[in-house]
């Protein structure tokens, strides 16, 4: 959208007090804060012009206007001067996943890190968890149960032990569970999980005629183990949830409620997570352009983390559009970098 060098600079004015007062903003503010030399009567055209266009709105209580969910996207991708946080903020965060690598568990960096955004940006955190094609094998054990159930001790990336109960179609010996995870250890350690269940699928296809006892065991334990831990990785940790209820814009008992409910019911957050797997940075979803009518006041900020040179999941904070976007990118954006890190060292 082509706006003049005026408009643009009494359309960033408005925003930036808006953010900072959350009221409805006049023609003698922005007149005040723009530092350009005009007339009230000029302001309120240029208002009304960008009215006009969709970037902005007066509320029928108010002469003053606020910011659409079009006017904060013109604000984020034109008109925000981003800065990089200050070494002692980065060394602040740096120290908080120092202190959590004493335990080396995936899942204890993931909330650290979905606590630490809702703590410092008083917005809900939210990290999703390492999707299974970042996990790999390390050590597989099985034991037998009653009712035809076995355990299933998987030890995976990063020394993160995960216990998996299964259904099996008949009662196994522990010699014959024995057999299979030293079959599964000695032909997959190292691998990652979701490639690990799809060679065994293919072995299972094209061999099940001339497959031994041992190799079935094999076969049906990795194949329900690897399934559960697929199903298991579309998932999501979310901490700071009643920060929004601090936020004027969403307290209304309706809005919450539906938020809330969003966040238990995880599917339609999952799909914007999903889809900033694949942005290079950070990715803003703002009002009305989650797709989602519950986020409808709120903004989404999001950035992927990596382990090694793979994206594995994807972290940021879900708060009401009138958010500090400036401070919050970049904490986004470090907070991301550091779990990658923090994954790699564990």
């Amino acid at each position: 959208m082509e706006l003049s060098d005026r408009s643009q600079r009494l359309l960033r004015t408005l925003i930036e007090n808006y953010i900072r007062h959350g009221q409805p903003v006049g023609s003698r503010a922005l007149v005040q804060e723009s530092g350009l030399d005009l007339s009230s009567a000029t302001v309120r055209n240029v208002m009304s012009d960008l009215e006009g266009l969709g970037l902005i709105a007066s509320p029928h209580t108010s002469a003053g206007r606020i910011p659409t969910a079009k006017g904060y996207r013109i604000f984020v991708d034109s008109l925000l001067t981003v800065k990089s946080l200050e070494a002692r903020e980065v060394e602040r965060l740096q120290s908080q996943f120092d202190r959590q690598l004493a335990s080396v568990s995936v899942e204890g960096l993931v909330k650290r890190a979905s606590g630490l955004l809702s703590e410092v940006t008083s917005l809900a955190g939210l990290v999703m968890l390492p999707t299974p094609k970042a996990l790999s094998l390390k050590h597989i054990e099985f034991m037998p149960l009653s009712d035809k159930r076995v355990l299933a001790i998987l030890v995976i990336s990063n020394n993160d032990v995960r216990n998996v109960v299964i259904q099996t179609a008949r009662n196994y010996k522990k010699a014959e569970l024995e057999q299979a995870a030293e079959y599964l250890n000695f032909a997959f350690q190292g691998k990652g999980l979701s490639a690990v269940r799809e060679a065994l699928l293919t072995e299972m296809r094209q061999a099940r005629a001339s497959m031994d006892s041992m190799m079935q065991t094999a076969i049906e334990m990795a194949d329900q183990v690897f399934l559960s831990e697929q199903e298991q990785g579309d998932d999501f940790v979310v901490a700071g949830q009643t920060n929004l209820m601090g936020c004027a814009e969403l307290s209304q008992v309706n809005k919450l409620r539906e938020l809330f409910e969003a966040f238990n019911e995880k599917r339609d957050i999952l799909y914007l997570l999903d889809q900033s797997m694949q942005a290079k940075g950070v990715k803003i979803f703002i009002g009305e352009e989650s797709g989602y009518q519950v986020l409808d006041e709120c903004s989404v900020v999001t950035a992927p983390y990596e382990v090694g040179d793979q994206r594995v999941g994807v972290l940021g904070v879900i708060g009401p559009t009138r958010m500090a976007y400036e401070r919050v990118i970049p904490i986004v954006d470090m907070t991301a970098k550091l779990l990658g890190h923090a994954l790699n060292r564990g």
